[in-house]
């Protein structure tokens, strides 16, 4: 029995031993999961402040970006604004100085005007005296010569004829060659303070536009399987895409730049939007042409409102749009059209014409060109035509057709846009062609000349715009040069395109040379 109480009394002793152990083995467990936590928590804290720092940075480099775009945009409007600004000062001194103009022009038509009040009373003073002379002349030579008053007046009047037509004939002469010259002088003088008071820019228009893209791995996807993204482009688009081992670029070629400007767009929303294919290329190109009809009524609307004209047709306000995505010879038609437009309003304001009028047939008399794309005919009968239908000023019509000699020009306004239109289109700088083309006219131009008969030898000079003839002056005479210069001129005209004009200039020379042996 006793040994039965020592062990179980040595059984509870273990399970007390036992629970103590495990009890003390728990708490340290315990202690160490709850370091473990401790330390976890104070890691999840350092890496939240991490990241609320990271937060902090970016706001801030987020409101910096901010508040340096938003000064880039408050700099680049007042600089638009301060722009504007010196444009309407400027427009305002240049209206000063006109009237200034016309106020000293009024007082010297004014001083002109007395002047020759005075000059015609003095003249009817001589007369008087003129007449009591020849009254005492008649008296005299009637008392003399035995003859009546009437015979004595026809003998004295021839007399005075004979003597007076050459003096005459003198100072008519004198008069006709000072109008030449004083003519001569105002024109000049018109036609400088025109191109002065506007400077155009240079022709700088291409046939290609480039579109940058941020890695060539993009090329891939605008080609598309089996090429089928680059064929919708093309077929939707109406332009050659062009993707060859240029790094970072799209070329696009098309000689129609209106459909090139819809192009470069959509291509560039496509890029940056990544989703590339045909369905998207569709969509992408209707919301592109919306905002191009759209963007060419505002671009006339803003054109008119700068020329001062009212009361144009929307329609025609949108051609006036569109001409910014049509070229001539490099030139700009919108930008020609502008600068015909300042010009005739200029030359019309000095030989006392209608500027408005002017502008209003400068800024139109090329407008038949934004329909040559899409209908048939010269731009002339199209512009004609679009005119004629919105009930334009007869001077604006007239002007279309007179531009080109296809009508007589029958106004001050209508001479001043046709002056206007071959300073724009004959200038320096204005047009560009291609080198192949020019020599191809140049050549066209000399065959022209040395294939008439008489011609030795035939020099196109002055970039083609000036063809030199030299005649065989045995062969031609003074007289038949001025026809041959004729026949030239109708000839370059009848098969030749060229902007500007073309002068004939046939040169005839007889050289005698002897020897003295």
């Amino acid at each position: 029995m006793i040994e039965i109480l020592i062990g179980l009394g040595a059984g509870v002793v273990g399970v007390g031993a036992g629970y103590v152990v495990a009890k003390k083995i728990n708490d340290a467990n315990y202690d160490i999961f709850l370091e473990q936590a401790k330390a976890k928590a104070k890691a999840i804290e350092f890496e939240a402040e991490g990241i609320l720092k990271d937060a902090k940075v970016r706001v801030s480099e987020a409101e910096f970006e901010a508040k340096k775009r938003y000064d880039e945009k408050g700099t680049r409007l007042q600089k638009e604004y301060n722009q504007k600004f010196d444009d309407i000062a400027k427009k305002e001194q240049a209206i000063l100085n006109e009237q200034e103009i016309l106020k000293n022009s009024k007082d010297e038509l004014e001083k002109s005007k007395n002047q020759a009040k005075v000059l015609y009373e003095e003249g009817l003073n001589l007369k008087v005296s003129y007449e009591e002379k020849l009254g005492e002349v008649l008296k005299i030579l009637e008392r003399s010569a035995g003859l009546t008053q009437d015979e004595a007046r026809d003998v004295v009047l021839s007399k005075v004829e004979e003597k007076s037509r050459a003096e005459i004939a003198h100072i008519v002469r004198k008069y006709e060659e000072e109008a030449k010259k004083e003519a001569k002088k105002r024109v000049n003088y018109i036609l400088a303070q025109a191109t002065s008071r506007y400077a155009g820019e240079f022709a700088a228009e291409r046939l290609i536009n480039v579109v940058n893209i941020k890695n060539d791995e993009l090329k891939g996807r605008i080609i598309g399987k089996e090429g089928r993204n680059i064929k919708t482009l093309e077929m939707v688009l109406g332009v050659d895409v062009i993707i060859d081992d240029t790094p970072h670029a799209i070329v696009l070629s098309s000689f129609n730049l209106y459909r090139r400007a819809i192009a470069t767009r959509v291509i560039e929303l496509l890029v940056e939007d990544g989703r590339i294919q045909p369905a998207r290329i569709e969509e992408i190109h209707k919301k592109v042409c919306d905002e191009f009809e759209a963007s060419i009524l505002e671009e006339g609307e803003n054109i008119l409102i700068d020329l001062g004209i009212n009361k144009v047709h929307p329609e025609i306000v949108k051609l006036i749009g569109k001409l910014k995505f049509r070229a001539s010879y490099g030139q700009n038609a919108l930008a020609h059209s502008l600068e015909v437009a300042h010009l005739a309003g200029i030359i019309a304001a000095e030989t006392g014409g209608d500027e408005k009028l002017a502008k209003r047939a400068g800024i139109l008399h090329d407008i038949g060109k934004a329909l040559t794309h899409e209908y048939e005919g010269s731009h002339v009968d199209l512009g004609a035509e679009i005119c004629k239908r919105y009930k334009e000023h007869p001077v604006v019509i007239n002007a279309i057709y007179a531009h080109h000699g296809h009508e007589e020009i029958g106004s001050v306004e209508c001479a001043a846009v046709c002056a206007a239109d071959a300073l724009s289109a004959a200038r320096p700088g204005a047009r560009r062609e291609v080198l192949e083309s020019f020599l191809k006219r140049v050549e066209e131009i000399e065959e022209i000349a040395t294939s008439k008969e008489g011609i030795k030898q035939a020099y196109a000079i002055n970039a083609g715009r000036e063809i030199r003839v030299i005649a065989n002056a045995k062969l031609v005479n003074d007289d038949e040069a001025v026809l041959l210069a004729k026949e030239i001129a109708e000839e370059i005209q009848e098969k030749i395109q060229y902007p500007g004009e073309i002068k004939v200039n046939v040169i005839r020379e007889l050289r005698a040379v002897e020897f003295a042996k």
